[in-house]
């Protein structure tokens, strides 16, 4: 019997432990995608104690609480810091299989150099250890510490990137940070806040929006913005796929009867995300950029807690649509005149790794490396099982050594064991088909392979 989270945590054999000891563990980071906020990382944020940075926003952490029964005072109510903590550490033993023990203790363990395991019993030393290291990390430090070399942030068109700018004139932190571009809410045609936010989005861009020519102008006059603060990266929530071919003036109408406030039918939705969709890959193409597509999110399940908390607090679900003929209908659209640009694809739902895997592999181009990428396992998938699953896909499907690799998805500055959890996983796989004879066990071609998934493959893909 092992114990628990030692060195070899995941790494089953020699050769798994090799990889990961020799080649994985020391590489840097490239976050292509996660949710920091750039004004913590530019204001150096300071933690009041563990609680703030490890609960605070964490609805993984969140959706365990509720399942025990815990009241939602302790979870984003009013109790104070150690409170809500306390009730953190209740839960905790309770969460045998559950990623989120291993993210705990590693966490509690590459930060806070804790060896024991949360629980009632340890809980108040832990906090107590916890906050007296936290009296000299910082939200940079914490960054440096995971050895990121380069992380984009999540931001919307209307960001005026105030921060971004500081941070870059700032030559005393030498993490890269750029922000990517993240137009959902000009896309989501459907919902009421929809008119607001083009009102707004028609003031930053200076551009009077009353018609589909205008508001492509101005989401194109913000691209270039983002371009010019070393953006290379667009994010999508496409929950649902929707695409419907429709013309110009089609759309137009379209967009004219929702800025009316008036309902648009199912179809009508579609020919609009479909058309902006298209309009924002050709852009991204020109430029350079990569897409991303996160696709299969059900999201504010809850009505009761929506309206009480407000949406991305825990009551989020995996949607079980099909979509393969959509999402192949908008890709070809932009590959028809070859204005695809580099496309990263997800799926929340594990039954559909197979479809993005074999529809990456439709849209590839010569002379560019892995164009199309079937990405990391996302949210839910974002555990041992889902991410064995995603690289056997990728590998049964495609070339996972030109895999552009993990990244954090993450609101917490102390998820960045998460890469390290990828890549013992990433090992152990490598490391059991080479030690059942499935591959040569030839280590430092497939070391450097592994450095490549860490690390380089990104670099060199979102390299313009």
């Amino acid at each position: 019997m092992k114990n628990f989270m030692t060195q070899d945590f995941v790494l089953e054999n020699g050769t798994a432990r090799t990889l990961y000891e020799k080649y994985a563990k020391n590489m840097p980071i490239f976050d292509y995608h996660c949710h920091l906020s750039v004004e913590d990382i530019y204001a150096d944020r300071r933690f009041a104690s563990i609680t703030e940075c490890w609960l605070g926003g964490d609805h993984y952490k969140w959706r365990l609480m509720r399942e025990m029964g815990i009241d939602e005072s302790y979870i984003t109510g009013n109790k104070s810091r150690q409170e809500k903590y306390m009730k953190y550490a209740e839960v905790i033993p309770y969460a045998i299989g559950n990623p989120i023990y291993h993210w705990t203790h590693l966490e509690l363990n590459r930060y806070f150099g804790i060896e024991e395991t949360l629980s009632p019993e340890s809980a108040e030393r832990i906090f107590e250890q916890c906050n007296e290291r936290l009296k000299t990390l910082t939200a940079r430090k914490l960054i440096v510490m995971s050895n990121v070399k380069t992380l984009f942030t999540t931001d919307d068109p209307i960001d005026d990137l105030h921060f971004h700018k500081l941070l870059a004139e700032d030559t005393s932190f030498s993490v890269d940070v750029r922000p990517a571009f993240r137009p959902d809410k000009a896309i989501n045609i459907e919902l009421p806040t929809f008119g607001r936010y083009i009102a707004k989005l028609s003031d930053t861009a200076g551009i009077a929006i009353d018609s589909i020519d205008s508001l492509c102008d101005a989401l194109t006059k913000r691209i270039e913005y983002f371009d010019s603060f070393g953006c290379v990266c667009s994010d999508h929530a496409l929950d649902v796929v929707m695409f419907q071919p429709a013309d110009r003036e089609t759309v137009d109408g379209i967009l004219r009867k929702a800025l009316n406030g008036e309902t648009l039918t199912r179809d009508e939705i579609e020919q609009y995300k479909g058309y902006v969709l298209v309009h924002l890959g050709r852009q991204y193409a020109r430029l350079h950029w990569a897409q991303q597509y996160h696709i299969g999110a059900l999201r504010n399940n809850s009505r009761r807690n929506l309206e009480r908390l407000g949406p991305d607090t825990g009551f989020d679900a995996i949607e079980d649509q099909t979509f393969a003929k959509k999402l192949a209908l908008l890709m070809d659209t932009l590959d028809s005149t070859d204005e695809l640009p580099k496309t990263i694809l997800y799926c929340l739902n594990p039954r559909d790794n197979e479809v993005l895997a074999a529809l990456m592999n439709c849209f590839q181009q010569s002379g560019v490396v892995g164009k199309i990428q079937f990405g990391s396992a996302w949210w839910f998938n974002d555990q041992k099982d889902g991410m064995e699953k995603q690289l056997t896909a990728l590998s049964q499907f495609g070339l996972i050594s030109k895999f552009v690799g993990m990244l954090t998805d993450s609101r917490s500055f102390l998820s960045y064991t998460r890469h390290e959890y990828f890549r013992r996983i990433l090992c152990n796989f490598f490391g059991k088909l080479i030690e059942n004879g499935e591959y040569p066990a030839n280590i430092d071609f497939v070391g450097k392979i592994v450095q490549d998934i860490c690390y380089n493959n990104a670099v060199a893909y979102f390299t313009k």
